[in-house]
């Protein structure tokens, strides 16, 4: 007991979870203008570096929680959802950048409807992520809890809607005439468009868990 007393606490895990998803909504915001201004190049590669920028300062929270899991004695969360938790939360943050990464690459020629509607759907998602993240330092409230898991529900109903639009965005490929690579160049996008959609769903999953085990 005098031993653990001397230990670090805490860690301010709670306050790196904020930032590292306030650099998410940055990097949501910044790409959903990316696909907004997609035809001019300028912006284009502006928006990128600001997707970039913000995928690096997500990296340096998870170094940072990481560090801090080596130092804390006792965290106000179990390890291995603090862990889980903010690895997670990355891969969102490394999925926006593939998402950029993916269209120069492929160099895709021009946004479709869809495109842009899949990007808000991700910026939606983010913010709703963020929102459910920046409850948890304050779950022991109820009130706080309930609207934590409300978030989260929200956040499974915008990756719901982001599948249907996945399912119409395909449908309305392969029924169009377009060339073949284009098509594929498309469906990919779509693909991965999504998936940050499923990522920030696997977010909430983990949120709704820690809220129901902590509060």
């Amino acid at each position: 007991m005098f031993f653990s007393k001397l230990m670090p606490h805490d860690g301010n895990f709670f306050e790196l979870f904020n930032e590292h998803a306030g650099n998410i909504v940055a990097a949501s915001e910044s790409f959903l203008k990316f696909v907004e201004h997609y035809n001019d190049e300028a912006l284009r590669a502006k928006y990128t570096q600001e997707v970039d920028k913000a995928e690096h300062a997500c990296d340096d929270v998870v170094k940072e929680v990481h560090r801090r899991l080596h130092k804390t004695f006792i965290t106000p969360i179990d390890r291995d959802q603090i862990f889980s938790l903010i690895n997670t939360m990355d891969d969102v943050a490394d999925l926006l950048q593939n998402g950029t990464e993916a269209m120069h690459l492929y160099d895709v020629k021009q946004m479709t409807p869809e495109m842009l509607q899949m990007a808000e759907l991700c910026n939606q998602c983010c913010i709703s992520m963020k929102n459910a993240v920046g409850t948890l330092k304050d779950i022991s409230d109820p009130e706080v809890a309930k609207a934590a898991l409300k978030t989260c529900d929200e956040i499974d109903h915008l990756e719901s809607g982001a599948d249907r639009l996945l399912s119409t965005a395909i449908t309305r490929l392969f029924r169009e005439d377009i060339e073949v690579r284009e098509l594929i160049k498309c469906q990919r996008i779509y693909e991965l468009l999504e998936e940050v959609t499923d990522k920030c769903e696997d977010v909430a999953n983990l949120v709704e868990g820690i809220v129901l085990e902590n509060s």
